[in-house]
């Protein structure tokens, strides 16, 4: 494994992305509880159902924490001399331009 001067504190980068993505993918629709569960009267049958502005602040934050996920694993392994200044920079631009693809007009970039 490769860097280490954060400690892989990066990973924690990456749970929150996780995170937001699974309140994404979950919003409105309905609570899959375990067989056998018995449903207290004021637990919903439904997951919080945030409107389309924050679902797209979501997808910003997401991909705002994608940019700076790729920052820390880059200087990280700059840092702790797995890469050297020039692969540090042709690492850096080619892990972001995977992240923000060229698009077409009128087609979803994702987030």
């Amino acid at each position: 494994m490769s860097g280490g001067a954060f400690d892989y504190n990066q990973s924690r980068i990456q749970y929150i992305i996780e995170g937001i993505e699974e309140e994404i993918e979950k919003n409105g629709k309905k609570i899959d509880y375990e067989p056998g569960y018995k449903r207290y009267e004021w637990e919903s049958e439904y997951h919080y159902e945030y409107p389309p502005d924050i679902i797209e602040e979501f997808k910003n934050g997401i991909r705002i924490l994608k940019q700076a996920y790729v920052y820390a694993q880059r200087i990280d392994w700059l840092l702790s001399g797995d890469d050297r200044e020039d692969s540090f920079r042709k690492r850096l631009k080619e892990d972001l331009a995977q992240l923000n693809p060229p698009t077409f007009w009128g087609e979803e970039s994702g987030y």
